[in-house]
């Protein structure tokens, strides 16, 4: 990109990336899969390109916010629920060395085809839990290794996710802990940041590795933008929890998640 155009896309970068930051805070996610047909539609890369850029910027939003969280839910409120989150943190991470390794051999047509699948259940999802709330089960008052061997399965799924869309997968270790291991809300909001970064950054890592990361032209300063952007978002969704419509939200941005689907497939960014 040319330094004009590059100037041009990275403002408008920063700009989406803001409210994507702040609607994403407020429910307790990453933003991620909010962020890849920004990155795919409106600035123009290609999927191959996209996902290992939202990657990074994924591994900039988690850190500030385990810095921020610590100070109301500490890192050590997350010890109650060791075995799932060592489960989670396994799987995840395994998953997510041979997802890369997938998305890399698949073809720019498969690869567009699988974003859209997965951004389109993404959306399913959210709409969902607004609607028909998950009951709890069971499973968090059975044996720690029952609850690690639950971590490691959901955990490869969680980590193929990641890979593919290069998002921070909270929009499914969330609900996870919550329903499945009965993690309070704020003590799941955790061990989420505490998993994703470690599958994040195992998949970015995989694609530094590959010489998949573009790290020339105008993506630094892109991924810069967001990431800033994506920080701020994040406080100002952080201190309108309290009065926001979260149920109304959901349903929004998994209609929305729906329609970016559709229109990923009919994008030619392959």
């Amino acid at each position: 990109m040319r330094y004009a155009v590059t100037c041009r896309y990275s403002q408008g970068a920063f700009l989406f990336a803001v409210p994507i930051g702040g609607l994403a805070g407020l429910i307790g996610l990453g933003g991620g899969e909010f962020r890849l047909p920004v990155l795919t539609q409106v600035i123009g890369f290609t999927a191959r390109e996209a996902i290992p850029l939202n990657l990074l910027i994924s591994l900039a939003t988690l850190s500030f916010a385990l810095v921020t969280r610590n100070h109301a839910v500490p890192v050590s409120g997350v010890l109650a629920h060791l075995p799932e989150v060592a489960g989670l943190l396994l799987g995840g991470t395994i998953s997510a060395i041979f997802g890369v390794r997938f998305v890399l051999r698949m073809s720019a047509r498969r690869l567009i085809i699988s974003m859209a699948v997965l951004l389109a259940a993404l959306g399913v999802l959210l709409l969902a839990e607004a609607f028909f709330p998950f009951g709890h089960t069971g499973l968090a008052a059975q044996s720690p290794y029952l609850r690690a061997l639950a971590g490691i399965f959901v955990g490869l799924g969680v980590g193929v996710v990641s890979s593919m869309l290069g998002v921070a997968g909270g929009e499914l270790l969330i609900p996870a802990l919550v329903f499945i291991f009965g993690a309070d809300i704020r003590i799941a909001g955790t061990a989420s940041v505490l998993i994703s970064l470690a599958i994040v950054a195992t998949g970015l890592w995989r694609y530094h590795r590959a010489g998949a990361l573009p790290i020339s032209g105008g993506a630094p300063r892109i991924a810069l933008s967001m990431s800033a952007g994506s920080l701020i978002g994040a406080v100002l969704g952080g201190m309108a929890v309290a009065v926001a419509p979260v149920a109304l939200l959901k349903v929004v941005l998994g209609s929305v998640l729906i329609v970016a689907a559709v229109k990923t497939l009919s994008h030619r960014g392959a």
